[in-house]
């Protein structure tokens, strides 16, 4: 059977974190899930790493609605440990709002932004830049 020879964090910018190699000597048989968690460990900080750049590049979000946004995550995982349902439609409801907040946003974006400048912005390349435009102004990815 056929075995991974590292481990990488990767991105749907197109970014790769650097290669982790696995050592399967050391491995044997134990599953790789616990043998490599040093490993993981290295990729979800290549990972961390790589964000925090992406999001250093994008366009900045005003204070208040990253603490708002923050809050709103914390006080959903709180929930979730008491009521997950309740904490299933609040993020229901947290989706809705995101749905109606970013038609407007979106079809603004798509008349004063090209795909380039739309990706930079989003921290995503041109094409996922797109679809999510897309999705949010409610238009076809496909079309121009």
């Amino acid at each position: 059977m056929p075995r991974a020879a590292a481990l990488r964090a990767v991105c749907s910018c197109g970014w790769a974190g650097p290669e982790h190699r696995l050592d399967w000597e050391a491995i044997g048989e134990q599953e790789l899930a616990e043998a490599a968690d040093d490993e993981a460990d290295a990729c979800v900080r290549d990972w961390d790493g790589h964000t925090v750049a992406v999001e250093a590049t994008t366009v900045p979000l005003p204070d208040s609605l990253t603490v708002l946004l923050e809050r709103l995550e914390e006080e959903i995982d709180k929930l979730a440990k008491t009521s997950p349902i309740a904490a299933v439609r609040a993020a229901r409801r947290t989706q809705i709002t995101a749905e109606r907040s970013g038609y407007r946003a979106a079809r603004a974006a798509r008349q004063d932004l090209n795909a380039a400048q739309a990706a930079a912005a989003l921290g995503l390349d041109e094409d996922a830049a797109r679809k999510e435009l897309a999705r949010f102004g409610q238009w076809s990815p496909y079309s121009s």
